[in-house]
């Protein structure tokens, strides 16, 4: 899975994002190492929250000043919130930057993990709740609904998906179809304009 995962990024130019004035935080996009049924670990954020409550998201999180890069940072929210060490996480690469509607400029960094590791996470229930994972055949396999989003450029309509009892949607959904985009070649729609507009 790392080699497959590997050779397809390396053919990738990932996008970057003028951030002068944003603050830099990084997300780990980590895959399971299952070639015949690969996973990505999500997370759900905690109802106490007072932002994003119940959201479902990579590990991830604002960088800090001792973080040495990105990667950094996402290794170490990815500890923080599920336990994830960072000696068991391959990193592959980046994708390309996303604006949040918070302001924060995002880079997803790609990581694959044993299998086995899956089974030894464990939540940070003062910022989640729940820890799952999907097959990455669901994201290929199944056709996003396309909700409308404000974004700084105008409403568009971006892809969400329903697994189970999980709305996956925003940046998150953003940044899955991108990476199966590439990874799988699944010509998923990353904007449409409203069918009103």
């Amino acid at each position: 899975m790392h080699q497959f995962i590997t050779q397809k990024l390396s053919q990738y130019q990932p996008r970057t994002l003028i951030a002068d004035l944003q603050t830099p935080a990084a997300v780990l996009v980590a895959i399971t190492d299952d070639k015949h049924n690969p996973e990505v670990i999500l997370t759900r954020r905690a109802q106490h929250l007072p932002t994003h409550k119940g959201q479902i998201a990579f590990p991830g999180g604002k960088a800090d000043p001792d973080d040495a890069d990105l990667v950094a940072t996402a290794l170490r929210e990815a500890y923080e919130e599920v336990a994830l060490k960072p000696e068991a996480v391959a990193v592959v690469g980046k994708m390309g930057q996303v604006l949040s509607r918070q302001g924060f400029v995002v880079t997803p960094v790609v990581g694959v993990v044993p299998t086995s590791a899956v089974n030894q996470l464990m939540p940070n229930l003062g910022e989640l709740d729940r820890i799952f994972t999907v097959p990455l055949r669901f994201f290929v396999d199944t056709q996003p609904q396309m909700d409308a989003l404000a974004l700084a450029k105008g409403v568009k309509q971006v892809p969400s998906f329903y697994y189970d009892e999980y709305r996956i949607w925003g940046m998150t959904a953003f940044i899955l179809a991108e990476f199966v985009n590439l990874v799988y070649d699944a010509r998923i729609d990353l904007y449409t304009q409203p069918k009103d507009a």
